[in-house]
């Protein structure tokens, strides 16, 4: 039987898109307490078919697909910008295919926009209206107003108008971000992108026989197999090894492996290849917040998806590529050598390298070293830096990556940074090679 919490994100599920959300109404219908519904509407909002957006409160969207995830709805939208929605709030579930600034001649502007568009626009009456009747939403920046009338129309056709405080290319760079961050995060395969889900994930019962545990082997050629109970939740984990020396008339309970390690969903492929190899794990299982089962993780599944990313296009614009981005690489008789300039946004408030960005400089330098000799993902392990000295900005340096020892599993590099003949940082990084 589905418990409270279950039956409310049930019931959130089951509700018309647009729908507004309150904690006392949800209480009241489904008889529960005010926290519980409280709790439950806040873990809809992180599966993503919920938002909550201020002075306008908590509304039923719809859930984006994985291949959607870089568009925003107008109900983000509102969050990114700070915004107040002046009206049109049955339109706030709906997904924005493109935004377009109002910076042209009005007969210009409107060959830009189309259905599914948000205009970014100062108080330009007009083109609010002809936007509108074009199906596409208003963003009004400068915190500007609208007319009543244009107001009506958007709530006729449930598009949202938004107001802002910010400017026009302040509103635009901040949902450009957003969506930046969002293709970062397609990038990064997650764990709930390539789990075997439950439905296709064979489970024992803790009052199930050994000999059911020898007939799943014969049927599904495994040796693995999670153990649940009457709910679904994991209660353990049971193998070959735990069923050495037992009769076929034991019980999984008395023979399991309790409190297996696990994972969530939305966790990312790497770091969950990490535990596994780690823990020296085959099949990790996945579970949600409750302990629930949602499925199952095995190393054959991580390793394709390892080879998988390999093969994509690097797109992503994080801290440690824009900071290498700097730096080109360079072999010097038989050494690999990084050279670059110390730019302005690598400085702290004293002008010198921070000591991060160093850091971070020389942590990339010994996981790029060890991937020319083991092909695979480096997670670096310990990190320890010796000293580091003032470097001054627009500084050239030279970053020297020293191989110390490389087995399977394990790499260990010194790296010595130099500005000139000036030795200005050291570290010794070991890293665990997760190979592909």
């Amino acid at each position: 039987m589905a418990t409270k919490h279950e039956q409310i994100l049930q019931h959130i599920d089951r509700l018309p898109i647009g729908s507004k959300i309150s904690v006392r109404q949800i209480a009241k219908d489904l008889d529960v307490s005010e926290g519980t519904a409280y709790r439950a509407i806040k873990e809809a909002e992180t599966q993503g078919y919920v938002s909550t957006i201020e002075r306008v409160g908590t509304v039923r969207i719809e859930k984006k697909q994985k291949e959607n995830i870089e568009r925003l709805t107008f109900a983000e939208v509102v969050n990114i910008v700070d915004g107040h929605v002046q009206a049109g709030r049955e339109g706030l579930h709906k997904t924005l295919n493109k935004f377009v600034i109002g910076a042209m001649q009005l007969e210009a502007m409107m060959r830009y926009i189309d259905a599914g568009s948000l205009l970014i626009v100062g108080n330009r009456y007009q083109a609010h209206k002809i936007a509108l009747q074009q199906g596409a939403a208003v963003l009004i920046t400068g915190g500007f107003d609208t007319s009543e009338e244009i107001k009506q129309l958007a709530d006729r056709l449930a598009l949202p108008i938004i107001s802002s405080s910010y400017d026009s290319f302040t509103v635009a760079s901040m949902i450009n971000r957003a969506i930046y961050d969002r293709l970062i995060k397609k990038e990064i395969v997650m764990v709930e992108d390539i789990l075997k889900p439950l439905a296709e994930t064979p489970v024992l019962l803790t009052s199930d026989s050994v000999a059911k545990w020898h007939q799943y082997t014969e049927l599904y050629q495994d040796t693995r197999f999670p153990v649940v109970d009457e709910q679904m939740r994991l209660i353990g984990i049971v193998t070959s090894k735990d069923i050495i020396g037992h009769e076929e008339t034991a019980i999984i309970d008395k023979v399991m492996t309790k409190n297996p390690i696990t994972t969530s969903p939305r966790v990312s492929v790497a770091s969950s290849a990490h535990t596994m190899v780690w823990e020296g794990i085959e099949l990790l299982p996945v579970v949600d917040n409750h302990r629930k089962l949602v499925g199952v993780l095995s190393r054959n599944d991580v390793l394709k998806a390892l080879q998988f990313t390999a093969k994509q296009p690097q797109m992503s614009e994080t801290f440690p590529n824009l900071i290498m981005s700097h730096f080109r690489e360079e072999r010097q008789a038989d050494e690999m050598v990084y050279l670059g300039d110390v730019s302005p946004q690598m400085t702290n408030h004293l002008g010198t390298i921070a000591s991060g960005i160093m850091t971070t400089v020389m942590v990339e330098a010994a996981c790029n070293l060890l991937r020319h000799h083991r092909r695979g993902d480096m997670v670096p392990e310990n990190i320890t830096v010796y000293f580091l000295k003032p470097v001054q900005m627009e500084s050239h340096i030279e970053v020297k990556p020293r191989l110390l020892d490389i087995s399977r599993r394990f790499g260990k590099v010194e790296v010595s940074v130099f500005h000139g003949d000036q030795l200005v940082g050291q570290a010794m990084i070991t890293a665990q090679i997760i190979e592909r």
